[in-house]
């Protein structure tokens, strides 16, 4: 059952080509807004904080910080409105899911960016 479901996802579900980023990364996502009639692209800009899933159903989040307040947003690769993906800096990190980052702010909140 696992195997059919694995063959459907990958047979007609559409996918898009984005970089490879990791978590640690610094990225920019662009996605559409319908507001009514009108489309319009907004950008997010921050630091991904965990890839989770695979295949189809993969998410991954990125953190941003807004003045002094701390914004996530969750992504699934398969969104239809996801239009581009940028990746700004790669960043060094020792975990997959760095969830510690959510407390650091200020100089603390800094990650180590990979050379060459």
């Amino acid at each position: 059952m696992e195997s059919l479901i694995k063959f459907v996802q990958d047979e007609f579900v559409t996918k898009k080509e984005f970089p490879k980023f990791s978590s640690g990364d610094t990225i920019t996502v662009y996605y559409e807004i319908k507001e009514g009639e009108k489309t319009r692209t907004q950008f997010f800009k921050g630091v991904v904080i965990q890839r989770r899933g695979s295949g189809s159903t993969e998410t991954f989040t990125i953190r941003k910080m807004s003045g002094t307040v701390g914004v996530e947003r969750i992504f699934p690769i398969n969104l239809p409105a996801l239009q581009k993906i940028e990746v700004n800096k790669r960043g060094k990190v020792r975990r997959s899911r760095i969830y510690y980052f959510r407390e650091l702010t200020g100089k603390k909140a800094r990650i180590k960016e990979v050379r060459g």
